[in-house]
């Protein structure tokens, strides 16, 4: 992929994008299997690509630059800003907003945050879009001191970016590298952007975490989906669940499907998900979501089958160790790291990988994710 930010050494967050694309994913694939090579020889399946250039359905934009006049991107070493609005890793939608919120930044005079002075008001903009172009906006302000200039001005915002269902403002008050606050205020009656993946509308409201990558994920769930399937369990945990993709795929008449997350916005939007579905909360057939610490030990007795979808810091050494211990004989492990994926499997021995895929949901960089089929031993 060509990028004119790259060429110009403005943006260099692209690590390996002067890397032939097949050889990146050669070079991931080749990672993961070294990793993974100590604990168990699975067999490889076929690594799923990616599109090189507008695959990315999120952009994060610091807001920077001078009233009337915003820059919407990175900063640079002395803290000014870069403007990236024409970065080829978004899709045209996401793009078009972007440009049309930096003319509404401007003409509503909101202050754009100086990191170095520690002054001003709109840190960040936040632009998520679907498959089918609708777009969730969020603005990150200091404080709600230019709140007001956002909510007085919602019918040009909606004239600007058409498109947008979702607009909420998030209050990061603190002066630190955290791009959002605790506090989120929806300004648009619709609170979820509904992200239909392979025919299930999952919905995904501003807190919310999703997969950055769509079409990649899309797969990565018919993957999962397949390996359930082939397993035909009758009871499902989905550990670390978020919005509820995995439990989603996975559900079936004769299946009673659980996930966990610790994040109430998340569930609470897999549950509507799940309503949207018809889907019961209890007997079977039934999905059911539950807001808890997916790192805890769980109670109860185990499942046929569990999924787990940590974030890279991997599983907390407890709950290796339940799964070790638990008797369920299926198991599976999605990683975006699989440093912490190889640890892992180290604390569960009885657990062997038996298929394994590598997803490319990040080219141009050393990220990835990686599915591993694990089935207890004898």
């Amino acid at each position: 992929m060509d990028c004119g930010y790259y060429n110009k050494g403005l943006c260099r967050s692209c690590t390996v994008i002067e890397v032939p694309y097949a050889r990146q994913v050669a070079d991931k694939q080749r990672l993961v299997q070294e990793l993974v090579a100590p604990h168990g020889d699975p067999q490889w399946l076929e690594p799923v690509t990616s599109r090189e250039a507008g695959f990315r359905n999120k952009a994060k934009m610091v807001v920077a630059g001078s009233v009337g006049d915003p820059t919407l991107g990175i900063l640079d070493q002395n803290g000014s800003g870069t403007d990236l609005r024409d970065c080829p890793l978004y899709p045209e939608p996401i793009s078009v907003a972007l440009d049309a919120l930096a003319e509404f930044i401007a003409r509503v005079r909101l202050l754009p945050y100086n990191v170095t002075k520690r002054r001003g008001e709109i840190k960040h903009v936040i632009v998520t879009g679907s498959p089918d172009g609708r777009l969730m906006v969020r603005f990150v302000l200091r404080s709600t001191q230019q709140l007001s200039k956002i909510q007085d001005n919602m019918s040009l915002l909606r004239e600007l970016v058409p498109h947008a269902d979702v607009v909420s403002v998030n209050i990061q008050p603190e002066h630190k590298a955290v791009i959002e606050g605790p506090e989120e205020i929806m300004l648009t009656e619709q609170t979820e952007l509904v992200m239909t993946v392979n025919e299930i509308p999952l919905r995904v409201r501003p807190r919310s975490f999703f997969q950055t990558n769509t079409e990649v994920t899309s797969q990565l769930y018919r993957q999962v989906s397949e390996w359930v399937d082939r397993a035909s369990p009758r009871t499902v945990w989905d550990v670390y669940c978020g919005v509820g993709g995995f439990a989603l795929h996975v559900a079936g008449p004769s299946r009673e499907v659980t996930g966990t997350e610790i994040s109430d916005d998340a569930v609470a939007s897999a549950r509507d998900t799940a309503a949207a579905l018809g889907l019961p909360e209890s007997g079977p057939g039934s999905v059911r979501f539950i807001v808890d610490d997916a790192a805890a030990v769980p109670s109860g007795p185990a499942p046929d089958l569990a999924i787990v979808n940590p974030p890279r810091r991997g599983l907390d050494a407890g709950l290796c160790e339940w799964l070790e211990d638990s008797g369920v004989s299926t198991v599976v492990y999605s990683s975006c790291n699989a440093k912490t994926l190889a640890r892992d499997l180290g604390r569960m021995p009885s657990l062997e990988p038996f298929e394994a895929r590598l997803l490319d949901m990040f080219p141009h960089t050393g990220h990835y994710e990686v599915a591993v089929l694990l089935k207890r031993r004898g």
